[in-house]
């Protein structure tokens, strides 16, 4: 048991790192060609999809950056060389759009949803009322439980509002454990360390991490307060390339990709 517990740890910790290759040209010449994007650690694998997609299309490559959309905000906002910012807050795009940074106030490509995720072999029986979690936390099954950093993670703020909905924040405040992002908490979900977590149900559904777990969807209005409106932007310094992927990530291909990931597709006047 011990050694498949490493042995899950390993295989997830293969499944997040992969995508930093993506971030380090081979030259400087394959950097000018290629520019840096910035996005949403729950765009992983729709976003490394899609990007793929583009590059087969188009020939052209954009090198991918995942994190927390808060620390991405800062990092533009001192001079980080971003062409484009894909945030899982709209509020972030408007923020650095207001300091001057931006093309624009950008556009809303899709609304992001949560789920109470469990790893195979948990004491924990996931379901959309969060009746278990709660048992479990009185009987003591529970003792890490997984979310991303509230701080500075959309996602984490919106498990907050939805464990705080249903009364369960405070309970549960002593096992929780945080991940930098929405990444690095599914990480902790499905590693078996801990019992589960709340994160977004578009690393749920990615075939790396659904056959660790089970999933259930966390009702919208839960974390109203909280909506992952997501919306990306163009910086002022944007080139060509950078520009292309903004306007292909609008077009039908990628936008069918966001949907096989489990995003609502948002149009402008739908708030």
């Amino acid at each position: 048991m011990k050694g498949l517990t490493v042995q899950r740890i390993v295989s997830i910790i293969i499944i997040f790192c992969a995508c930093i290759m993506l971030t380090f040209p081979a030259t400087s010449a394959a950097r000018a060609q290629r520019p840096a994007i910035a996005a949403a650690a729950d765009l992983q694998f729709a976003l490394q999809e899609i990007a793929a997609r583009f590059q087969e299309e188009t020939g052209l490559e954009v090198r991918l950056s995942f994190g927390s959309s808060g620390n991405f905000t800062h990092q533009i906002a001192q001079g980080a060389p971003f062409e484009l910012f894909l945030s899982a807050d709209e509020n972030y795009i408007f923020h650095l759009a207001q300091k001057g940074l931006t093309a624009d106030q950008g556009a809303l490509y899709a609304i992001g949803r949560i789920v109470l995720f469990a790893p195979h072999g948990s004491p924990l029986r996931v379901d959309e009322s969060l009746q278990d979690l709660r048992a479990a936390i009185t009987d003591g099954r529970i003792k890490r439980f997984a979310i991303a950093n509230p701080e500075h993670a959309p996602y984490g703020r919106a498990a907050q509002a939805a464990l705080e909905h249903e009364t369960l924040w405070k309970p549960l405040s002593p096992f929780l454990v945080f991940g930098e992002n929405a990444s690095q908490a599914t990480q902790f979900a499905a590693a078996g360390t801990s019992q589960g977590g709340i994160i977004p149900l578009s690393l749920s559904k990615a075939p790396q991490i659904s056959r660790l777990g089970s999933f259930a969807l966390i009702p919208a209005d839960w974390h109203a307060g909280e909506p992952l409106r997501q919306r990306m932007v163009l910086m002022k310094t944007a080139g060509d390339t950078a520009r292309k992927f903004y306007h292909y990530l609008q077009q039908p291909t990628a936008r069918d990709i966001f949907v096989r990931f489990g995003f609502l597709l948002a149009d402008e006047d739908n708030h």
